[in-house]
């Protein structure tokens, strides 16, 4: 049974830099054929994908975040990683780390840290 479990701060300020991290048990994070996917969903609106990173390592973002976003892994602690600049109250949202096959729909998900931006 593959877990997730996000970790990280649930409170920036404005122009900084969220960090959040998603611990994995269960399964690596190098195994071949899987995603590894950072995911929110803000009030009142639907999930949003942000971006993933492969099991080498590569990583995709959605355009919108792609110019402030960084996915990245350590791999001697089965972790991935999610750094998002200057971040805006439009930032605050429900985050998860999802593992996806390679269908990109999701199977597993953390069950998600609540990331609020307010000065």
């Amino acid at each position: 049974q593959v877990q997730l479990q996000e970790s990280g701060p649930g409170l920036a300020k404005p122009s900084q830099t969220l960090s959040l991290t998603c611990t994995v048990s269960g399964g690596s994070i190098t195994t071949n054929g899987y995603y590894w996917s950072w995911i929110r969903q803000s009030p009142g609106k639907g999930l949003e994908w942000i971006g993933r990173i492969t099991s080498t390592g590569s990583t995709y973002y959605t355009p919108s975040f792609r110019s402030r976003t960084s996915i990245a892994r350590d791999t001697s602690k089965n972790q991935f990683t999610l750094q998002l600049n200057s971040v805006t109250p439009e930032d605050t949202a429900l985050y998860y780390c999802a593992r996806e096959p390679q269908t990109l729909i999701p199977d597993y998900w953390g069950q998600g840290t609540q990331v609020t931006v307010s000065s």
